[in-house]
């Protein structure tokens, strides 16, 4: 059995090949991930989603110029209301499996520097791809049992579900986004309205 890099109050991180470590866990009920997307500049490796047998009910962020490899039953979008068009992409898709097919539109703001998180209620941490809590908190609630990320990257899913009361698991394959995490969890939990 793998050792967990952090293992306190129903959440755990384990540092490695998300390949690697998956088929080393028990039973989880859910997927709320970033994973990293096809044809970008990452300084991590892409995984097909396909090839990870992780057909779970959850939520999966994907980019919309490229097709989603798994069976979903219903897309939502991120759409970042202080992105100016042109500046970046101006949402992101998330793909819903096991869900109702209901789709919905999530207004959050990107969380990409001090500021743009100080005025949505949020903490800047230096990751490329960070998502806003308020979103993931939102996600999590669409879920039921025990969640998995096994795409990380700064823990902003881990910290959304212990803000919750709920048991998750994160896998990262690079180490300082796993002691970014862990600094992360180690804040109290706050009471948010949202």
């Amino acid at each position: 059995m793998i050792k967990p890099y952090y293992e306190e109050n129903g959440i755990t991180i384990y540092h490695g090949d998300c390949r690697e470590i998956l088929p080393e866990l028990g039973n989880v009920d859910a997927v709320l991930t970033d994973p990293p997307y096809p044809n970008y500049d990452y300084p991590w490796p892409f995984v097909p989603l396909d090839s990870l047998g992780l057909n779970l009910k959850g939520f999966y962020f994907w980019p919309a110029n490229t097709v989603f490899p798994l069976h979903y039953d219903a897309v939502h979008i991120w759409s970042k209301c202080n992105v100016l068009v042109g500046d970046t992409e101006p949402y992101e898709v998330i793909y819903e499996i096991g869900g109702t097919g209901f789709c919905g539109v999530f207004r959050q703001a990107v969380i990409n520097c001090n500021m743009n998180a100080t005025m949505n209620g949020d903490v800047y941490y230096p990751h490329p791809t960070q998502k806003p809590i308020k979103l993931m908190r939102r996600l999590v609630k669409r879920t039921k049992g025990i969640i998995i990320d096994p795409f990380m990257g700064s823990g902003t899913t881990l910290v959304a579900a212990k803000q919750l009361g709920r048991v998750a698991i994160g896998i990262e394959i690079c180490e300082d986004y796993c002691k970014m995490a862990v600094e992360r969890l180690a804040q109290g939990v706050l009471d948010f309205a949202s």
